[in-house]
């Protein structure tokens, strides 16, 4: 039998889930600093209280979207392309599953690191963080696999790769055209050689 006290904790987890979730997609649209209480429990169906019980702050709020779109960009966008060899062929593999997250919708604003960088770029404080670790992980994880493909200098070649992503996802939000992203895609692997 389930006590009353581990009846909440798992309310209180799916909550934490679901405000996490809507507050990272609403990050895509409006930006981080848009998330607030009322708009969040509007968006969930979640009470103002409930939210207000599993995150304290609307700052909490705020690194809470950041670290499940970290989860979400790590189950579908790397995982993907894990099972690949190291360097050209898990590039490839990774240009391959962030269009594929991008045309699947995960996040109705595009890239979830693209929007939340620009946002949060010139600040300070724990959301900023966040934001920044999120985005110094995947230029990371950029360079080792152009080191493993053998290139001449890694983090020039991870700064390019990730700006044709960064600009085909920009583009494709504006000017509302998927084909931007297969523009990118092109671009992205050429510096493959």
């Amino acid at each position: 039998m389930v006590s009353p006290v581990d009846g909440r904790r798992a309310r209180g987890d799916v909550t934490r889930r679901t405000a996490a979730r809507k507050a990272a997609e609403i990050a895509t649209t409006h930006g981080l600093d848009a998330i607030t209480v009322g708009a969040l429990a509007t968006a969930t169906g979640l009470s103002k209280s409930g939210i207000l019980t599993v995150f304290a702050t609307r700052e909490e709020i705020q690194v809470a979207a950041v670290a499940e779109a970290r989860r979400i960009y790590q189950a579908t966008v790397i995982a993907p392309a894990w099972d690949h060899e190291p360097g050209d062929r898990r590039l490839r593999a990774l240009v391959d599953s962030w269009i594929a997250y991008l045309l699947d919708g995960v996040f109705p604003g595009g890239c979830f690191v693209a929007a939340t960088s620009v946002e949060y770029g010139h600040r300070r404080g724990p959301v900023a963080d966040a934001v920044r670790r999120l985005k110094r992980e995947w230029l990371e994880l950029l360079e080792s696999e152009f080191a493993a493909a053998g290139s001449a200098d890694p983090s020039a070649d991870a700064f390019t790769f990730d700006a044709l992503l960064t600009a085909g996802n920009v583009r494709r939000e504006l000017f509302g055209d998927d084909r931007e992203l297969e523009t990118a895609r092109r671009l992205a692997l050429a510096v493959l050689g």
